[in-house]
């Protein structure tokens, strides 16, 4: 963990503080925390590493092991950790972020803080945590990996921080210095020393106006504290794939045997009489031969070539991976669609097979509001607080009859805002309010007497 305290003792020179910063960033990413989120974000982009790094091995008379070259190796992924990842940030945030007043969405990006509050929670799922920083206006997500924090040893609080990013290894590192009191950025040529390409100014940018003139003065000002906000998931900061790496390394390599057996052509072997003088690269050929041709030539009175067929386990492989995924579904807290198979479920049945997700998403929710009502404090909103509503497989026959039957004690907008949310169509709502007003008004008129 990096200081403030520290990072305040670097400052002596310019010179002295980029060499401090560009240090801490090679540090960071030799942590075992940067290498483990950089391997989960390869699970959620669907490549399974540690299948990937396996090779079958082979063992001689004398015990020494040997890559085997000869048998079929296919390295399947199962992308279990994307639909999961996925799954949790649809099923919380999905259908957007609720809050009591609608100039309180406008202030903070509209839709856009959806998405960006979705892509830190995505983030943190994936490697633990995430950062948003509230960009004068703009709520922008930085990932684990590509911010090192600096802490207050007093208090814990983030109060410094480097976001840096590289195109590629032939081009420079480009950091923004982050700073209670403003932000700079520093540039970290390939071949020659870091320099600061543009010197620090305040977050909150600031203009003097007049009728005559338009913009006389722009001046930059700054907030209280740091305006960036992590985001820990779970609370603790641990990705949702700690402890379940091996189960979906098991899921994968099961799959992978299944795929194996069926192409490598272990269900069919060969017994060759008085071919004594083959050794085991002549057997190899014989069998790639065999799988090529289709045909086998005898040599010899008493030679001869026969197959004989074996029956691939895959009765006991489909148990295996059937186990896995079960174990991986209640390891993971997720919602296995499959428990929802017949047209006919009733709401009560198909919010029974929920509850595992209900209960993971009521505690990241926590997690989220704080994030979000930190977020608005800095955007200068105290007066609302932000709810969601999940989305959930239903069936919307009988929920809507159920809301239909609550109207008259829950009201007609809660009615037609939770209605259109189950058809999927709340993005609609301002219209329909509308149209039922003016509607509304239309009929009272007609009702009125003519003179």
């Amino acid at each position: 963990m990096f200081t403030i305290q520290d990072l305040e003792k670097e400052k002596t020179t310019e010179a002295n503080l980029l060499q401090y910063l560009t240090g801490k960033i090679a540090s960071f990413k030799q942590s075992r925390e940067y290498r483990l989120a950089m391997d989960y974000a390869t699970y959620y982009d669907g490549e399974n590493i540690d299948i990937n790094r396996y090779e079958k091995v082979v063992y001689d008379t004398m015990g020494k092991a040997h890559v085997d070259m000869w048998t079929a190796n296919h390295k399947l992924a199962s992308h279990f950790f994307t639909r999961v990842v996925d799954q949790d940030v649809s099923y919380l945030l999905g259908n957007g972020i609720n809050f009591k007043s609608e100039a309180t969405k406008d202030k903070l990006g509209g839709a856009e803080f959806d998405f960006r509050v979705q892509d830190v929670v995505r983030e943190a799922e994936i490697t633990g945590k995430a950062y948003g920083f509230w960009n004068d206006g703009e709520l922008q997500m930085y990932k684990f990996t590509e911010f090192v924090p600096f802490y207050d040893e007093i208090t814990g609080v983030l109060s410094a921080g480097i976001y840096f990013y590289q195109l590629s290894a032939e081009t420079p590192l480009v950091a923004y210095f982050f700073e209670r009191d403003g932000y700079s950025r520093f540039i970290v040529p390939k071949d020659s020393n870091p320099y600061f390409d543009k010197q620090k100014r305040g977050y909150l940018r600031v203009t003097d106006t007049s009728p005559a003139f338009g913009i006389e003065n722009v001046k930059y000002d700054n907030y209280s504290v740091l305006p960036i906000v992590e985001f820990y998931w779970n609370g603790n900061g641990k990705s949702e794939m700690t402890g379940k790496r091996n189960t979906i390394n098991a899921l994968d390599l099961s799959e992978s045997q299944m795929v194996n057996n069926v192409d490598e052509g272990n269900l069919i072997y060969w017994v060759l009489t008085n071919y004594g003088g083959m050794d085991d690269i002549d057997l190899v050929k014989f069998k790639e031969h065999m799988k090529t041709i289709g045909v086998a030539t005898v040599d010899g009175e008493n030679a001869s070539a026969t197959a004989h067929t074996l029956e691939a386990p895959f009765e006991g492989n489909q148990v295996t991976v059937d186990m896995l995924y079960k174990k991986l579904y209640t390891d993971f807290m997720g919602f296995d669609s499959t428990a929802v198979s017949a047209s006919n479920q009733t709401a009560t049945a198909i919010q029974a097979t929920y509850v595992p997700l209900d209960l993971k998403a009521d505690k990241i929710e926590r997690y989220v509001t704080k994030f979000i009502l930190q977020i608005m404090k800095l955007a200068d909103i105290t007066d609302d607080e932000p709810t969601y509503t999940r989305n959930k497989l239903i069936n919307q026959l009988e929920e809507i009859q159920k809301l239909a039957t609550a109207a008259p004690w829950t009201g007609d907008e809660y009615t037609t805002r939770k209605i259109l949310t189950v058809l999927g169509d709340i993005d609609v709502f301002e219209e329909i309010q509308k149209a039922k007003m003016a509607d509304s008004f239309q009929r009272i008129d007609e009702s009125q007497p003519e003179e």
